[in-house]
């Protein structure tokens, strides 16, 4: 009787390990499981979902919700959180439209019509300024970053609808004899057979992964974000991080409005409304801890595909956009619930 006993409590304890082992591949790889689910669905319930063409034009949608959740992605490693990402995306192309309509200069009685890269230039550093000052109120004056970043929201927004007395700015294809082409090449032109979105959502998410996992700033966001007393304590400069999560926060959020606009060619104030919320879902869908520390570019990335795939996916079968919202927030309470077993499971150990 002992020998048998002997015998099966290896046995037992190998399935139970590896039992753990396909649990914690399901937890962590869920995002990507997720994605595979939603392509095979959708692939069953509509002929006209699985297609390269609607792959890639389902791919420059989610190109927005990516580039503004990779600003996210940082400012919740760091700890924090951005809810005015979705208003900056809004003044971004307000401000855009506004150049691209020609700035009058009543003092020498001319119109000024900006190249498109001098657009591109003062469209991303005004991003950068009000990210700034969202890094800055919560850095060097302790304001909480959920306070702060809403009021920078309806600050933001605020000055979009100012600005356009609240109306849209239309036809920004621009006017060649003027030297203004125009940006609607961002949001329709291809390169390789590939939206130009995607190859900048490309661009911005290796940059982001390479930034977070070979350079130094990046290992001092991991480490203000886990412990910000103790990587203050080993010499990481804290409040600086905090300040650079939030001011390229708000320059991917500029870009993100440059990408909206150019596919819309408008530009409204209304733009990007709770499209925060869409960033911080794709964010918590990749695996990020909200606790700060924890998180990747390429879950992320998934996380933004999800969102995005489901919610072509929903378009295209015919469902109800009431219906739309349902879905979408089950699965953030669904994958904030996963986030939960996982760090808490974690912490327990």
């Amino acid at each position: 009787m002992s020998v048998t006993s002997a015998n099966t409590q290896p046995v037992a304890k190998n399935r139970q390990s590896r039992e753990h082992n396909i649990g914690r591949l399901l937890l962590e790889g869920r995002a990507f499981f997720a994605l595979i689910a939603i392509i095979a669905v959708f692939s069953f319930l509509s002929p006209h979902y699985f297609t390269v063409g609607n792959f890639l034009i389902m791919s420059s949608h989610v190109a927005i919700y990516g580039i503004l959740a990779i600003g996210m992605l940082l400012v919740i490693l760091n700890g924090g959180i951005d809810l005015s990402v979705g208003s900056i995306l809004a003044l971004s192309g307000v401000i855009a439209g506004f150049q691209m309509q020609g700035i009058v200069l009543d003092i020498f009685g001319v119109i000024v019509y900006p190249p498109v890269w001098a657009v591109v230039v003062i469209t991303c550093v005004v991003g950068a300024l009000v990210g700034a000052v969202n890094g800055i109120l919560i850095a060097w004056f302790r304001v909480p970053a959920f306070v702060a970043t809403l009021g920078v929201m309806y600050v933001a927004r605020g000055i979009a609808l100012l600005m356009t007395n609240g109306l849209t700015y239309n036809n920004l294809s621009g006017d060649p004899s003027l030297g203004n082409t125009g940006f609607d090449w961002l949001g329709f032109n291809r390169l390789f057979g590939v939206p130009i979105s995607v190859l900048v959502l490309a661009a911005l998410a290796i940059v982001a992964g390479l930034m977070l996992s070979r350079s130094a700033f990046g290992r001092w966001l991991y480490a203000s974000g886990g412990n910000a007393h103790a990587a203050d304590l080993s010499g990481v400069p804290v409040k600086k991080v905090q300040v650079s999560v939030y001011t390229l926060s708000g320059i991917l959020a500029a870009i993100a409005g440059l990408v909206l606009s150019s596919q819309l060619t408008s530009a409204g104030p209304t733009a990007g409304t709770t499209y925060e919320l869409t960033a911080i879902a794709a964010v918590v869908i990749g695996g990020a801890a909200l606790t700060g520390g924890r998180g990747t570019v390429r879950g992320t990335m998934l996380g933004a595909f999800v969102i995005g795939f489901l919610s072509d996916g929903l378009v295209i079968i015919g469902v109800s956009s009431y219906w739309q919202t349902v879905f979408t927030g089950a699965v953030i309470v669904l994958a904030v619930l996963m986030n939960s077993i996982q760090y808490g499971s974690a912490r327990k150990k």
